[in-house]
């Protein structure tokens, strides 16, 4: 039987999410539910089109001369790709086999033990923090934390490169006592090689109203680029220092 995943949508020429030019696949299909999602037609698993392995990676590999000098790869985002990992795990390894940088853009909210054989063919985890606190991150994911940082932990054990995204939401995610909580998860994973901190914006806004659904975040402001600049101090500075202190 051919091994078919869900798809919402490609990107060919991405700069964002990872190293060099990226091809992007965005899986369809997450259990989180953010307040703040900007892809909020990709939740529903029976959106999207269906492609297969060969499909997909045909894609990647016509776009090869674009990101290859550029040390890109390509990235699977969604959505959240671990809920196809058996499909995101072959294509991952047909990659490998052609000598493609992997990255994948994910949640962590997943069983480890769904995701072991995928991580294996993962050059690089894109990992987007959405809160430390447990209540709070039940607030504005819908769901609980504890799978995120048992996630966090294991890529720690095997050493897969993270790219930590926090996403900065006035009244949500800027105190300065949330950014140190998130400093402290952070602390002492020294596979964690770089972090950002993201503006929010209500640019998926049109995708809620498009599908009937109440955007919740209409009150939220967007922050300044002196926000942002103001909480990655905070984020980096405490980091660097409970670094020093273990």
């Amino acid at each position: 039987m051919t091994l078919t995943g869900r798809i919402h949508s490609f990107e060919s020429f991405g700069t964002l999410d990872g190293p060099g030019i990226r091809f992007i696949v965005f899986m369809q299909g997450c259990p989180l539910r953010c307040l703040y999602c900007h892809n909020r037609d990709t939740w529903d698993p029976k959106g999207g089109n269906e492609f297969t392995v060969d499909q997909v990676f045909q894609k990647v590999e016509s776009y090869r001369n674009f990101f290859a000098y550029s040390g890109g790869g390509l990235t699977v985002s969604g959505g959240e790709p671990t809920l196809q990992a058996e499909f995101v795990t072959e294509l991952f390894k047909r990659c490998h086999a052609s000598g493609i940088h992997t990255a994948l853009d994910t949640s962590g909210f997943v069983e480890i033990g769904r995701v072991k054989e995928l991580l294996k063919f993962t050059d690089l985890i894109l990992l987007d923090i959405k809160h430390s606190e447990e209540n709070k991150h039940l607030e504005i994911t819908g769901v609980g934390s504890q799978k995120i940082k048992k996630f966090m932990h294991y890529t720690t054990q095997i050493g897969i490169p993270l790219w930590i995204r926090y996403v900065l939401i006035p009244g949500y995610t800027d105190s300065e006592e949330t950014l140190k909580e998130t400093a402290f998860l952070l602390c002492n994973m020294a596979n964690v090689k770089k972090i950002e901190v993201l503006p929010y914006h209500s640019l998926g806004k049109y995708k809620w109203e498009r599908l009937g659904e109440n955007y919740k975040l209409n009150h939220v402001r967007e922050p300044s680029a002196e926000d942002v600049h103001k909480a990655s101090r905070i984020l980096h500075d405490c980091l660097s220092l409970l670094n020093k202190k273990t």
